[in-house]
């Protein structure tokens, strides 16, 4: 399809106009960041693993009546995408303490939670993504009570699925970030599920070894990161026939060449 329009561009993807009204084509960059952009770098066939695993959960998800943007894979990079009004929100969904949640409440990481978590964050890289709650979100109109209720159930049922998903592959899902947009119809709109869901917006970790299979590799300078986005994948099934699944993942010699 021939290249269009740009019309947005971030830290792992590029929106073009798409070939219809009402719709964009998302293209994966194999650009990684982390920290909010302070650290940066690239991870060598990313955005091509992360496309086929977006693509492969989106479709899932709509199995079981999750709505979202996604309409098709266009090719090795690209995405056929409904174009959506973005709710400026970050949905954070945690079942294991991780992260900022560790460093804030000074919890051991890997703790697991009695409960699932939902945390919000602005969309502002200026700012940091500052954390809110659903009275900042009333108070400035970002969404209404009735969006962020259905913004809370969709965020479950998508946790609900992944975790059993990733568990039936020997994947833990500790924490992963979701996005939404509002579609229009005349005055009425809708929440669905927007962005993508892949190695980079969510903590991965092997059930038996805990090893990180996510983008924490590269945030935490830990090496391997082609080869965990590519386990993830072939765990999934995703990987191309007649790849040596063998020789996709070998964490261990990794870290015997670091000389850990």
């Amino acid at each position: 399809m021939a290249r269009r329009r740009q019309i947005y561009e971030g830290k792992a993807k590029i929106l073009y106009e798409g070939p219809e009204p009402g719709t964009l084509i998302q293209y994966f960059k194999d650009d990684a960041t982390a920290f909010n952009a302070q650290k940066k770098g690239t991870i060598s066939g990313k955005g091509v693993l992360n496309n086929r695993i977006s693509e492969h959960i989106f479709t899932l998800l709509g199995h079981i009546g999750v709505p979202t943007h996604f309409i098709r894979r266009l090719n090795m990079r690209e995405q056929l995408i409904r174009q959506v009004e973005i709710v400026p929100i970050e949905v954070v969904v945690r079942n294991v303490v991780a992260g900022s949640l560790s460093k804030r409440l000074g919890i051991e990481e890997g703790t697991q939670l009695p409960r699932t978590i939902i945390e919000y964050y602005y969309k502002d890289d200026a700012l940091g993504d500052p954390m809110i709650t659903d009275e900042h979100i009333a108070c400035f109109g970002w969404a209404s009570q009735e969006e962020m209720h259905d913004i809370a159930d969709l965020a479950i049922r998508t946790n609900d699925f992944l975790c059993g998903l990733f568990a039936g592959v020997g994947i833990r899902l500790v924490d992963f970030k979701l996005e939404f947009g509002r579609i229009w119809d005349n005055d009425y709109g809708r929440i669905i599920l927007a962005d993508e869901i892949s190695p980079d917006g969510c903590r991965l970790w092997d059930i038996e070894s805990n090893e990180k299979l996510d983008k924490d590799r590269f945030r935490r300078d830990l090496g391997g990161e082609v080869e965990a986005y590519q386990e993830v994948a072939r765990r999934l099934g995703l990987l191309p026939e007649g790849a040596d699944a063998g020789a996709v993942l070998d964490l261990e010699k990794h870290r015997k060449r670091r000389g850990k």
